[in-house]
């Protein structure tokens, strides 16, 4: 089975969504959360919409996994 995308347990700074993608996409979570920011601050709302979204939608690390 291919990689699953979940919220990172042990990269997160809020819910885990900018380290799971990280860990998804192989890069680095820092670069991913510059990008939120800059939607946040220059998009207004989408940003924040977006990570809301996505912190409703994708589950959290399965604990017995290894996904930090």
């Amino acid at each position: 089975m291919g990689k699953k995308l979940y919220r990172s347990r042990g990269n997160r700074m809020i819910a885990g969504i900018c380290g799971g993608l990280g860990e998804y996409l192989d890069a680095d979570p820092t670069v991913i959360r510059i990008v939120f920011v800059i939607l946040a601050l220059f998009g207004l709302f989408p940003g924040v919409l977006l990570y809301l979204a996505l912190w409703l939608v994708i589950p959290d690390a399965p604990r017995d996994e290894n996904h930090a």
